[in-house]
């Protein structure tokens, strides 16, 4: 569990008062506070350890990291701003005689085991698209090739019961035709198989958006977004 998702409720407040000033005495952080001068020394003590505050004689600031973090504070409720996740999507395309054909892989791990869908990954800190885009096909598929930007994919996953949101991720989907180098098709967690659209709708399972997400990429369009309600025991 990272720091960020357990941080103290008075971290965050120090935090959001940083926001506002350029640095601040530990007397001025703690008024308004019901904390001792023990917990609060606690909590001041546990921003600078993992960097989010600087200390310069005896006064504080937040650091490049703290800025960061902080500037995401919806400063009405005092929590953490959740923001959705950014992956890439693969959309990995040849000419097979004619046939035109997409690079499939099958989930052979849970959770979704045996559902069909596109390659993908999270985009690393600092790396560009394209280079994740290129990581994360010779990491699945042994495959090199290069790619470019197609369009930008919002998926939104609901609960059905309560209509609670699960999940919210943008895809950035990268293009690549007539990739190069030896297939691997069969690995621990998945398989990998050349399928034209009409073959994939065949299979028995697939991942939701998956036929639509090929079948975009002729549109041209830069944006599109979708909402998917799921039952509470199938997620």
């Amino acid at each position: 569990m990272s720091y960020e998702s357990t941080i103290h409720e008075a971290q965050i407040q120090i935090l959001r008062h940083l926001l506002f000033v350029p640095d601040a005495s530990f007397a001025e952080l703690q008024k308004g506070t019901d904390l001792t001068s023990d917990h609060f020394t606690f909590h001041i003590k546990k921003l600078v350890e993992n960097g989010y505050v600087t200390k310069h004689d005896t006064r504080y600031a937040l650091s490049p990291e703290g800025k960061e973090y902080a500037n995401r504070l919806d400063t009405d409720s005092n929590a953490i701003e959740r923001q959705p996740k950014i992956s890439v999507l693969l959309l990995i395309e040849r000419d097979n005689n004619g046939a035109r054909e997409f690079l499939w892989q099958q989930r052979l791990k849970q959770p979704f085991y045996g559902y069909w869908g596109k390659f993908g990954g999270k985009v690393a800190w600092g790396e560009s698209f394209e280079d994740t885009a290129k990581r994360e096909l010779k990491e699945e598929s042994g495959l090199d090739g290069d790619f470019t930007y197609a369009y930008t994919y919002r998926k939104r996953d609901y609960r059905n019961s309560d209509k609670g949101l699960l999940e919210d991720k943008v895809f950035i989907v990268m293009h690549c035709m007539n990739p190069f180098g030896t297939l691997i098709a069969d690995f621990e967690g998945g398989h990998n198989e050349w399928l034209t659209v009409e073959e994939l709708a065949k299979k028995e399972t697939i991942f939701e958006g998956a036929l639509e997400i090929a079948q975009q990429v002729d549109d041209n369009i830069p944006y599109f977004s979708k909402k998917y309600y799921h039952d509470d025991e199938t997620y």
